[in-house]
């Protein structure tokens, strides 16, 4: 994954940053939003309407740490679209690697890592979007204490990403009191409802409705320990890529306790469900893997499993790979607006750093489930129906565990071509949606449907049925 690099710096380099960070605080939001639009990108083959922007938000002055955004307006008439933020998880995964350049974002990259093209199923041709790469240490994100990025966790993730929040809004005032969602993946599970519940109190305590907060939408989310893990054994066993021993064997050894603080014992047993996995890509468990990745050594199991939203490659299996050719080089930072006095000596997707260096993260965040669905915001979860590490047991168990009264029972939804495209059940407060055939990052293996989800959950619509395909 390579290290991060911060500091030292060089000086003249750095007071010049610090001058302008300091004389851009007097600027009006509309020359703060000139001086980060982004004109074109390097390996930009197409021209497009929308605007976009990308640059620095300062979250605590003292210590400077900084989040790195980019922002996409809609595509047709952003003035009368929501606003929707999205945050790819890790601990430590770039939202540009990720919810950008290969899943909901308007540009992909190529394959040779030197070029764009279209996504023609990105999700600001409905919403204006926002990708914030979080916490510090990530992807152009920094901080001028080195300390910051050996100290990050849950609690502190939360609190920046409002500031970040509160500061963007005064940049972009234009879309204050406009509809906002939350939308994310993965370890994001965490940040999301987190993040959400922090609005929810800061408009409380201070009445500002600046951050006109209406809900969120989580896939493939880290929720709870005790029922992702339960999940994952019984998803493995039933796909038939563990022996009937070796799945007694996990749930014997490897329950809540032990596998938070993992014994020798589960250790043992994860090891030979390795074994009996393979080499397949346990993120998206019926497409190759990336052929010139490294085969998985023993204990990548057990790594993944501890580090449970961290994502590997997929479908392009190598398109992680194709990223970091392309946010390496030099006039693509300089495009976006990346001062080269804080600049990353490596860009990577995902900083273990970050990952290994996590100090704070709770075992269930099912408690702000129950507090933010009393206070009526707009929840749905998604799942990918192919992806091992946080599979669709888990979430059902998630679900399941919240005792919400069904509305509408379990059913098909379909695509626009009328196939299904997975399956979905209301409940009071609550939607959850499946998505045949995805893996972990369901943008990337489902596109097509990840927009006719996203669609339905910004309208607050049920998911498509046949008769309303016919209809359109």
């Amino acid at each position: 994954m390579g290290s991060l690099h911060l500091l030292p710096l060089p000086l003249l380099a750095l007071l010049l940053f610090l001058f302008v960070s300091s004389t851009s605080v007097a600027r009006s939001p509309l020359e703060q939003q000139e001086n980060d639009r982004v004109l074109e990108l390097p390996g930009q083959s197409t021209n497009v309407s929308f605007a976009q922007y990308a640059g620095y938000v300062t979250v605590h002055e003292g210590r400077g740490r900084a989040l790195f955004y980019w922002f996409f307006e809609a595509i047709e008439d952003p003035d009368s679209k929501p606003l929707v933020l999205w945050l790819n998880g890790g601990p430590g995964c770039s939202s540009i690697a990720y919810g950008v350049a290969e899943e909901v974002g308007p540009f992909h990259v190529n394959a040779d890592g030197k070029g764009l093209h279209i996504n023609p199923y990105s999700w600001n041709q409905v919403a204006n979007m926002l990708f914030l790469d979080s916490p510090v240490g990530v992807g152009y994100s920094y901080s001028n204490n080195s300390q910051d990025v050996l100290s990050n966790g849950d609690a502190r993730t939360a609190r920046d990403s409002l500031e970040f929040l509160k500061k963007w809004f005064d940049r972009f005032p234009q879309y204050k009191g406009r509809d906002f969602y939350l939308t994310g993946e993965s370890y994001a599970g965490h940040y999301v409802p987190q993040l959400a519940q922090a609005i929810v109190i800061y408009q409380k305590l201070t009445g500002d409705l600046s951050i006109n907060l209406k809900g969120y939408m989580v896939g493939n989310a880290l929720t709870d320990d005790f029922h992702d893990h339960y999940g994952i054994f019984q998803f493995m066993w039933a796909a038939g890529m563990i022996s009937d021993q070796t799945y007694r064997k996990l749930n014997l050894f490897c329950d809540f306790q032990s596998f938070v603080h993992t014994s020798s014992e589960c250790e043992k047993v994860l090891e030979a469900a390795n074994e009996e996995l393979g080499n397949i890509d346990p993120y998206s468990i019926f497409t190759p893997t990336c052929t010139a990745s490294v085969t998985f050594s023993r204990n990548k199991l057990i790594k993944r499993l501890h580090s449970v939203g961290k994502i590997g490659e997929k479908y392009d299996p190598c398109t992680e790979k194709h990223s970091t050719v392309y946010f390496n080089l030099p006039e693509v930072q300089k495009a976006l607006h990346v001062n080269p006095a804080v600049a990353p000596s490596n860009w990577v997707t995902c900083s273990d750093v970050v990952n290994e260096n996590w100090k704070d993260s709770p075992r269930s965040v099912l408690h702000i489930y129950h507090e933010l669905v009393r206070h009526g915001l707009r929840i749905w979860m998604f799942s990918g129906d192919t992806d091992a590490v946080i599979p669709v047991t888990s979430t059902r168990y998630n679900v399941d565990s919240l005792k919400l009264p069904t509305v509408t029972p379990w059913h098909a939804w379909y695509d626009d071509d009328g196939q299904v495209g997975g399956w979905t059940q209301a409940y009071k407060g609550l939607t959850f949606v499946t998505v045949r055939g995805a893996g972990h990052e369901v943008p990337l293996h489902r596109p097509k449907q990840a927009l006719v989800l996203f669609k339905s959950f910004l309208s607050g619509s049920p998911m498509p049925s046949p008769s309303q395909i016919d209809d359109s």
